[in-house]
């Protein structure tokens, strides 16, 4: 509705400029938005605003005169102007009750664009790329929040015409996963009877104990060494008044070299049990991705290579200390960055570029990332990365999400990472069950610190949002397992024939919420904020709580039933529309 009637706008525009009656550049950037109150139309526009000094005319004044120039629409009852020169729209009722056929003719497509949305992103492939937490350890709550924020973003995206694949970056290369597999190595020692000092740095989770047991019953005593063999002339640790930086990197390198050929199977035993859960924990938690990009592959496709090739290029690189550095500040970044280190070993930002070269040499029009709040900085970087490859930064977003900090009985659930006391995604699964996380987890924007009240979310009660609006998705199923057991059924032709029957505030106050819900989904869209599909859902919710308890639905006279009935299947398929986007099932009962 929103954009028949900015082409109604744009109509009148051009035809009073043809006529010389308005003299302007450009087509004006005006919006058309709901009304906050229905007595003031159900859309406003702006356009007369915005324009008036351009044209040299009053505001009122150029509103009249678009007014007047605008085609005949038949689904207006009137127009007015409004305050300084609002135009106000208001809809008639035929229109307002055509929501019901849509619905019922496009099914779970109402509210989803057949082929892109208009402007830039019209046609776009987008890659969404979130989560993607190191494969060291378990999913905690901060990953979940990421988790649920990025597919349902992906999803929104996807339902306003986007073509959109979801991916995650697996940093299956790199420090922390030697950290990891130094860490099963001496687990696995340790079962093998070996006594010796676990590394303060080191991953301490009960996980690392279940991966060294499979490890040992794969490999024997083939990995064993001496506890003086391994631990002999290393630095101190940090407890011990050392570095617990050196510490580990000494240990690895004393893993590496002891181990040789065998250190892969130690790397490889904790990645994939960890890689495998990851999958299992989100696949669980309705996060689905179709691709599962290794870091690793950056180097074995050469995508680092042609990234670094293409800086040296362009100019941007330079040598200092014996290391390759990119001049990121050059490009808007707080620093310039090491590509390459003074011993020949290409850093975190190497791989860095490599990857988002790869995004773009996949044929993606746009790359989304979805990071931590903690990695605010890679904004900068990898705008001046893009510039640097020679790609436009415009086309690259971070999204960044804030931490989400749990709650039971009012009380604050501590948790930290690298000891392994942390609260899982999967523990935080089991407690409130994933409709509930996923639906908290969106509630509030992505750049705002989220409070989960876990006993709120456990609830069943109508101060929990996920079970007020499923409880309104599942009382539609109620209803017409009433319906059926009366004998009695539901004719779509006579509630077709019969809508103008719905005449009560609250029936219109439905009608109304129905039709926002394409609006909503592209708004969404547009500003990447699902948090709009999860209020829309509570106030559409609301709308047909308050319809059903001022309303006998089953009433005797059969026209108005089917009228009621059409409206409740109406709401029930926009509830399941929108609950399928945020990945929250629509149930029949409760």
């Amino acid at each position: 509705m929103k954009e028949h009637l900015r082409e109604l706008v744009v109509q009148a525009l051009l035809d009073l400029k043809r006529a010389g009656t308005l003299s302007y550049d450009g087509e004006p950037d005006f919006v058309i938005e709901r009304t906050r109150s229905r007595e003031h139309g159900d859309y406003a526009c702006n356009v007369a605003l915005l324009l008036a000094k351009q044209v040299g005319m009053k505001p009122r004044d150029l509103a009249e005169a678009i007014v007047a120039n605008l085609t005949e629409s038949h689904n207006l009852q009137k127009i007015e102007i409004a305050g300084p020169g609002f135009i106000n729209f208001h809809l008639n009722q035929s229109c307002r009750l055509g929501v019901l056929r849509r619905i019922g003719e496009l099914g779970e497509d109402y509210g989803r664009a057949e082929h892109g949305r208009s402007g830039q992103e019209l046609g776009q492939r987008v890659t969404v790329e979130f989560v993607s937490a190191n494969p060291t350890g378990p999913l905690h709550v901060g990953h979940g929040r990421g988790a649920a924020y990025g597919a349902s973003l992906a999803s929104v995206l996807e339902a306003s015409g986007l073509e959109v694949q979801r991916e995650y970056y697996v940093n299956d290369a790199g420090r922390q996963m030697d950290i990891l597999a130094t860490s099963v190595w001496l687990r696995y020692l340790e079962l093998c009877g070996e006594q010796l000092r676990f590394p303060d740095n080191g991953y301490r989770g009960d996980y690392v104990y279940d991966i060294a047991r499979a490890l040992r019953q794969k490999q024997g005593d083939g990995l064993r060494h001496g506890a003086n063999e391994v631990m002999a002339d290393l630095p101190a640790d940090a407890s011990e008044g050392g570095d617990k930086e050196t510490h580990i990197d000494a240990l690895i390198g004393r893993a590496k070299s002891l181990l040789g050929d065998g250190y892969q199977r130690a790397f490889d035993a904790g990645l994939d049990a960890i890689l495998a859960d990851i999958r299992d924990d989100l696949g669980e938690f309705g996060v689905h991705f179709d691709s599962w990009f290794s870091e690793r592959s950056l180097e074995t496709d050469g995508y680092v290579q042609r990234a670094l090739d293409t800086l040296e290029a362009g100019g941007h690189l330079y040598e200092n200390d014996g290391a390759r550095w990119f001049r990121a500040t050059s490009f808007g970044d707080e620093k310039d960055r090491v590509v390459v280190r003074e011993n020949g070993q290409r850093t975190y930002f190497a791989s860095d570029l490599g990857y988002l070269l790869s995004k773009f040499e996949r044929g993606f029009d746009r790359a989304i990332y979805v990071f931590g709040a903690d990695h605010h900085g890679y904004i900068a970087r990898l705008k001046a990365a893009a510039q640097g490859l020679g790609l436009d930064p415009a086309r690259i977003e971070i999204l960044l999400v804030q931490f989400a900090i749990l709650y039971r009985g009012g009380e604050k659930v501590q948790m930290s990472t690298r000891s392994g006391q942390f609260v899982t995604l999967r523990e935080l699964r089991e407690e409130v069950g994933s409709d509930a996380a996923r639906f908290f987890y969106v509630m509030r924007s992505n750049d705002q610190h989220l409070d989960f009240d876990l006993d709120l979310a456990k609830s069943q009660s109508n101060d929990n949002p996920v079970y007020y609006v499923q409880y309104a998705h599942a009382r539609v199923s109620s209803v017409m397992r009433q319906l059926a057991e009366r004998q009695l059924s539901f004719n779509r032709s006579a509630a077709d024939a019969a809508r103008a029957r719905l005449v009560e505030p609250q029936e219109e106050a439905v009608l109304d919420q129905l039709m926002r819900y394409p609006e909503m989904v592209e708004a969404a869209a547009t500003h990447r904020a699902p948090q709009l599909v999860a209020n829309y859902l509570r106030e559409l919710a609301a709308a047909f709580h308050s319809f059903y308890n001022a309303h006998q639905v089953l009433v005797d006279d059969e026209a108005l039933r089917n009228a009621r009935l059409g409206l409740c299947l109406a709401t029930q398929q926009v509830l399941a529309n929108g609950l399928g986007l945020l990945g929250v099932s629509a149930p029949d009962k409760m």
